[in-house]
């Protein structure tokens, strides 16, 4: 796989990024029971193995097949079963599952209410569903994020398929936090190239091909000591918090009670 800026990739995403999206899962594994487990969004499946449980069936969905087929070859010692599928349209029965993590996934629907009908379906009349979607302002142009969330947005539409709806602030230390204001400068002065616009003209592929390439330079001159373990950056830097504002990097939800 090469890097888009679609998904985190070991050894090529910053370290600080790839540990926000471990602390997400570490997150949502605090809050999880026993039981059946879908992790929607799956991707190589490096996160969803976080719930790997003797006492938990786990199943991860992706909508690139050859992504699901990986996720599984990548990790023979776990006991993960794949499906390729969009994550507006489940091929799941309804109830089918005790708990659902959408991570970093929300965001990339155009219209992501199908997705959260999709979720509080399959979802089990007593289980927990989880979301992780980076919080708007906090956020840095990505062509794969389509629709941003600030935190009473997410709480509203999550409400209206969800009678429980909890948000909060996934954060990070003042030095992490620097790590990604550096990296948000550096976008911000690439993006002055384009003082009109008109990259939000182009054809989606050149639009996404252009991105992929300025991602590819930023990396290559903010990234030096960033990647591969070698910042010291880890999932320990961050933490949840009730207090959200415009700085906090990740919005993390905990829906119940689906409403059918």
């Amino acid at each position: 796989m090469k890097l888009t800026g679609e998904r985190p990739m070991q050894g090529q995403t910053p370290d600080s990024l790839l540990a926000l999206h471990a602390a997400g899962y570490r997150e949502v594994l605090d809050r999880v029971g026993t039981g059946r487990m879908l992790d929607l969004g799956c991707g190589l499946a490096d996160g969803t193995i976080t719930f790997a449980s003797p006492d938990r069936m786990l199943v991860g969905v992706d909508y690139d097949q050859p992504t699901a087929a990986n996720a599984v070859a990548m990790h023979p010692g776990v006991d993960l079963t794949t499906v390729c599928s969009d994550g507006a349209k489940l091929p799941i029965k309804t109830g089918s599952f005790d708990d659902v993590c959408s991570s970093h996934l929300i965001e990339h629907f155009v219209d992501p209410e199908f997705h959260v009908s999709e979720v509080a379906r399959v979802l089990d009349d007593q289980g927990r569903a989880f979301f992780l979607t980076p919080n708007k302002p906090a956020d840095f142009e990505n062509p794969f994020h389509v629709y941003l969330f600030e935190p009473d947005d997410l709480r509203a539409m999550l409400g209206r398929h969800f009678d429980s709806v909890e948000v909060l602030g996934l954060d990070a230390t003042p030095i992490v936090k620097a790590d990604f204001e550096k990296r948000r400068n550096m976008a911000n002065k690439l993006l002055k190239l384009d003082p009109f616009g008109l990259r939000h003209k182009l054809p989606r592929k050149a639009f996404v091909w252009l991105h992929e390439t300025g991602r590819r330079v930023a990396y290559r001159f903010t990234n030096t000591e960033q990647v591969g373990g070698t910042s010291g950056i880890t999932a320990d830097d961050f933490f949840t918090t009730p207090e959200i504002d415009p700085s906090t990097l990740v919005l993390l939800a905990v829906a119940t009670r689906p409403k059918r």
